[in-house]
C-alpha cells in the first residue's frame, strides 16, 4: 500500500507540471481555436532562462537563500517566456490569423523547430544539470515525500484557482470570454481583441515558465530537447481534460501524470507512453470533447 501512495504522490508531482503546461494550450485555442505546437518549446526556454539566473547569482551572490533565488529564477523566466510568445504571436500568428487553417498549424511547428534549435545552438546539445535546490524529505507512514513535491503540488493549485478567477471574476476574463465566443461582436463591443490574444499568450507562457522552473528544480536536469516530449504530452493532457477548460487542462495533466507513474511502477516502462495514448484514445472514442469539455456549437 505504502509503495502505491508513493507512486500516488509522484504522479501527482508530475501531473502538476504537464497541467501548467496544459493550461496555456487551452487558453490559446480557447481564444482562437489554434494549437500553438511552439508552447512546449516556451516551456523548455522557462527552464533555460531559470538555470541561467541560478548561475548568474550564484555565482555573484553566495548564500543566497533558497527562497529568494528561487522566487528570482520564477520571475526572471516568466518575464523572458512572456517576451518570447509576445513576439511570436506578433510575428508568426497575428498575420496568418485569418489565412486558412492550416497556416497557423504549419507556421506553429515551424517555431517551435526555431525554438529549439535556437536553444541547441546558443546553449549546446548536452544535457545542463542543477545542484538540488530543495533537498528535504519527509517520510510519513513509509511513504517519502520531499519538500520539492509539496511546493510544485501547491503552487500549481494556487496558480490554477488565480487564473480560474481572473479568467471567471475580471474585466480581462470578460474581454477573453467575449473573443472566444465571437471576436468580431467583440470588437464592435468595444473590446480590444488583439490586445486579448496576445494577454492570452503572456499568461500561457508565464505558466510554461512555472512549469519549467518546477521541471529543472525536480529533475536537477534541462536539454533542448526537454520542450518536444512534455509539450505533446501537456497537450494531450489538456485535449484529455477538455481543451478550452482551465479545470480540465489540470485534470488531464494530473490524470497523465499518474498513469505514467503508476505503469511505470507495475509493468515496463517501455511502455508508459503507449499506455498514455491509449487513455486518451479510450477517453476520445466515448466522450470526443474531453472530459470537462463542451460541444463546440456550430455559428451560422
Amino acid at each position: 500500500m505504502e509503495y502505491f501512495v508513493q507512486q500516488l504522490i509522484n504522479g501527482l508531482t508530475l501531473g502538476s507540471i504537464y497541467g501548467l503546461v496544459a493550461i496555456g494550450y487551452t487558453m490559446v485555442y480557447g481564444i482562437i481555436g489554434m494549437i500553438n505546437f511552439a508552447h512546449g518549446d516556451i516551456f523548455m526556454i522557462g527552464g533555460f532562462a531559470a538555470l541561467i539566473v541560478f548561475l548568474v547569482l550564484t555565482s555573484i551572490f553566495a548564500g543566497l537563500p533558497v527562497a529568494v533565488l528561487l522566487l528570482a529564477m520564477l520571475l526572471i523566466a516568466m518575464l523572458m517566456t512572456s517576451l518570447w510568445n509576445w513576439t511570436i504571436e506578433r510575428v508568426a500568428y497575428r498575420p496568418l490569423r485569418g489565412s486558412f487553417r492550416l497556416a497557423p498549424l504549419i507556421t506553429a511547428i515551424g517555431m517551435s523547430i526555431v525554438l529549439s534549435n535556437f536553444i541547441q545552438v546558443t546553449q549546446g546539445p548536452r544535457n545542463k544539470p542543477i545542484p538540488p535546490l530543495i533537498s528535504s524529505v519527509y517520510n510519513i507512514g513509509g511513504v517519502t515525500i520531499s519538500l520539492k513535491q509539496i511546493v510544485i503540488i501547491i503552487i500549481t493549485a494556487v496558480l490554477l484557482t488565480v487564473f480560474w478567477y481572473l479568467v471567471n471574476h475580471t474585466a480581462l476574463g470578460r474581454a477573453q470570454r467575449a473573443t472566444e465566443q465571437d471576436r468580431k461582436m467583440a470588437a464592435l463591443l468595444g473590446v480590444n481583441v488583439d490586445k486579448t490574444i496576445s494577454v492570452t499568450f503572456i499568461m500561457g507562457a508565464a505558466l510554461a515558465a512555472v512549469a519549467g522552473t518546477m521541471y529543472l528544480m525536480y529533475y536537477g536536469v534541462v536539454n533542448f530537447n526537454d520542450g518536444f516530449v512534455p509539450g505533446v504530452k501537456a497537450f494531450t493532457a489538456a485535449v484529455l481534460g477538455g481543451i478550452g477548460s482551465l479545470p480540465g487542462a489540470v485534470l488531464g495533466g494530473l490524470m497523465i501524470g499518474l498513469i505514467e507513474s503508476l505503469w511505470s511502477a507495475y509493468f515496463t516502462i517501455a511502455y508508459k507512453d503507449v499506455a498514455t495514448f491509449a487513455i486518451l484514445a479510450f477517453v476520445l472514442i466515448f466522450k470526443p470533447t474531453g472530459i470537462l469539455g463542451r460541444p463546440e456549437v456550430e455559428k451560422v
